[in-house]
């Protein structure tokens, strides 16, 4: 079966660095589009980054561009996500997620997923 495995999350102080993992299992990893979803409290699941299987095109959310990047390693079936500057806005359960096609359907938000990690949190405070 499918599993998406999210490790890495912690305590930051505000301006920190943290780099989240996501182990996948259960399906040919390559073939796959990933990307990162993220839910603050009392808000909505949000789109954060994506990554296409085929030329490991990216795709962020305006408020994390030029802060995160977001990398895949096929021969780990391992997804990435490198956290700098971290702000406390930023604060939020991360997960991992298989969009249904490809990035496009990222865009579509947790509709355009078929397949969710169990979540890291990450806290940015002082």
């Amino acid at each position: 079966q499918v599993r998406l495995v999210e490790s890495g999350g912690g305590l930051v102080q505000p301006g920190g660095s943290l780099r989240l993992s996501c182990v996948a299992s259960g399906f040919t990893f390559d073939n796959y589009a990933i990307a990162w979803f993220r839910q603050a409290p009392g808000k909505e699941r949000e789109g954060v980054s994506c990554i296409s299987s085929s030329d490991s095109k990216t795709y962020y959310a305006d408020s994390v561009k030029g802060r995160f990047t977001v990398s895949r390693d096929n021969a780990k079936n391992t997804l990435y996500l490198q956290m700098n500057n971290l702000k406390t806005e930023d604060t939020a359960n991360y997960y991992c997620a298989r969009p249904v096609a490809g990035c496009s359907s990222y865009y579509a938000g947790v509709n355009g997923v078929d397949y969710w990690g169990k979540g890291t949190l990450v806290t940015v405070s002082s």
